[in-house]
């Protein structure tokens, strides 16, 4: 019986020896170079994943579930988008594809009309609060991480309306509580597009007010400046007092300059943000690398034109005289706000983007112009510009979107150049498919990443390699205070993208923009593999991320 007994022993010893150990890592990325995020020069080494951290770099032992062979590829942080309007797309489809494609794994949303709070609950948003929005997106899942600012005008829209009025002190308190909540729900700072009635009603004082509760909170101030052509001074001026005033860090979005009047004067606006820093104001700004802007057709229009909302602005539209009001403030070669048809110089350099998209109900049949220039639609329509311009406002309510194209390649890349501007799509996550693809959007939706990437690293020069990932990654981490995102060190979150530095580029045009990057074929977030050689796996491990993210 000993010997039975010894026997079986025996054997389940040397089965139990003969029993492979767990796999030591989830994901292991092999032969791979690897640009951290940090500025540093690419080295080659390995990278191993557990519980959706980064557990080990460089050389690394052990067997893993999966295993990637990232040989002649570079493998860098997860692209973190510093201005987004990804807001609703995501609770249309939390896939997110156009920006997990550029390799984009955090997204920052929320500008001057942010997705909350809002007064009621409906069908397609039901939410009244970020808590809500949150939660709606937690609950269906996302492939990117989010962050929000509340914006300043939807807070004022809420509160005081869409007049061109002081606030009342009951009004003022009514704002910071809304403020104070978003706060506390998990809002990253507040923000501004001051070329949009209502923010654009909003004064110095008014913003410096509301922005002391966000500071408290440790948020920050990011800001579509009032004025970034002939008077881009005092834009970006203001934007610093705001900070300083209510000790602050500053952000601005999409830095540019526009209008060929004032092309070159980026050295200007770099001069004016390195004196402010240099008295001890945290300025930053992002940029998207393309030369052509996109808002509203309404920002051709003046502001108090626009005072009261949509029907207001049809009304005025509609009447004779106040249209020809409308139409010689527009031609004053020194206009009061910052206006877009100015900055053009000529309707040629204004392109139809997108059309009555919030209508309900039957298509608009003035979608025909999607893609054109606004000279050759009104041409197309037996009618000149300006007539155009106002029965197209009219007839689809101001809901008219537009690219205009307003800005120098020369200071574009001087932007790019300085240490503090990192890098914002100022676009949407969309598709090619379903009903995301409408309209005829700027390309910047698809190709913001990756254009950096191919054209201006790669092809032009204009920033090396490890610069450009920083300004994509631990840049926005550090200005956002995302202490465990942004470079890739043990103990981070394993968001990573893995790309072809030989052939990463861009496809989007502005003619045929539904057109994804190429040569950016693996990204992870949080650990899971999102895009998995070129094909989306489906999976939506992204997080909200809160306050102390």
């Amino acid at each position: 019986m000993k010997r039975v007994i010894l026997s079986t022993c025996c054997a389940l010893l040397a089965a139990c020896s003969t029993t492979p150990p767990p796999p030591a890592h989830d994901l292991l990325i092999v032969n791979a170079t690897i640009v951290d995020g940090t500025g540093a020069a690419p080295r080659s080494g390995s990278i191993a994943v557990k519980d959706g951290r980064v557990t080990a770099v460089g050389a690394v032992e052990g067997t893993a579930t999966r295993t990637i062979d990232a040989r002649n590829r570079v493998v860098s942080p997860g692209f973190i988008d510093m201005h987004s309007h990804s807001d609703m797309p995501l609770v249309t489809d939390g896939r997110a594809h156009s920006k997990i494609r550029q390799g984009v794994t955090t997204e920052i949303i929320g500008e001057s009309g942010s997705i909350a709070p809002r007064k009621e609950a409906s069908e397609t948003q039901p939410w009244t609060d970020f808590a809500g929005y949150f939660g709606v997106l937690e609950k269906q899942g996302i492939s990117v991480n989010l962050l929000s600012y509340i914006g300043l005008g939807q807070v004022r829209e809420l509160v005081v309306g869409n007049d061109f009025v002081k606030p009342t002190a009951e009004q003022m308190t009514g704002m910071k509580a809304l403020v104070e909540a978003a706060m506390t729900q998990g809002a990253r700072g507040v923000s501004t597009g001051l070329i949009y009635p209502p923010n654009a009603y909003q004064s110095l004082d008014e913003l410096v007010e509301l922005s002391a509760v966000a500071a408290a909170r440790g948020g920050l101030y990011a800001s579509h400046l009032r004025y970034d052509g002939q008077k881009l001074r005092e834009g970006i001026e203001e934007a610093i007092a705001v900070g300083e005033r209510a000790k602050m860090p500053v952000h601005v979005f999409h830095v540019k300059v526009t209008g060929q009047q004032n092309f070159g004067r980026m050295k200007e606006v770099i001069e004016i943000v390195e004196a402010a820093r240099a008295r001890g104001v945290r300025v930053t700004a992002d940029q998207y690398p393309y030369v052509a802007s996109s808002t509203s057709l309404t920002a051709t229009i003046p502001q108090w034109a626009e005072e009261g909302g949509s029907d207001a602005l049809v009304a005025r539209l509609k009447d004779p005289a106040t249209r020809r009001r409308i139409r010689r403030d527009m031609e004053d070669p020194n206009p009061t706000w910052e206006n877009r048809y100015q900055s053009a110089g000529t309707w040629q350099n204004v392109q139809l983007a997108a059309i009555g998209r919030n209508r309900t109900g039957d298509p608009s049949p003035n979608r025909k112009y999607e893609g054109m220039r606004i000279a050759e639609a009104a041409k197309q329509a037996g009618k000149e510009p300006f007539d155009f311009v106002f029965d197209l406002l009219i007839e689809e309510r101001g809901s008219v979107q537009c690219i205009y194209f307003i800005m120098s390649e020369d200071d574009l890349k001087l932007a790019l150049q300085q240490p503090w501007v990192a890098i914002g799509s100022d676009g949407s996550a969309l598709s090619i498919e379903g009903p995301l693809r409408a309209g005829v959007p700027h390309p910047r939706n698809f190709g913001t990443f990756p254009r950096v990437l191919g054209r201006y690293v790669r092809e032009e020069k204009v920033i090396p390699l490890e610069e450009a990932i920083r300004k994509m990654t631990s840049l926005p981490a550090a200005t956002l205070g995302l202490g465990d995102r942004g470079t890739i060190e043990t103990g981070r979150w394993a968001d990573l993208v893995i790309f072809d530095p030989a052939i990463v580029g861009d496809r989007a045009t502005f003619e045929d923009p539904f057109q994804y990057p190429v040569g950016i074929d693996t990204v992870i977030v949080n650990g899971t593999v999102v895009l998995d050689e070129g094909t989306h796996t489906g999976e939506k491990p992204g997080k909200v991320l809160g306050p102390k993210s």
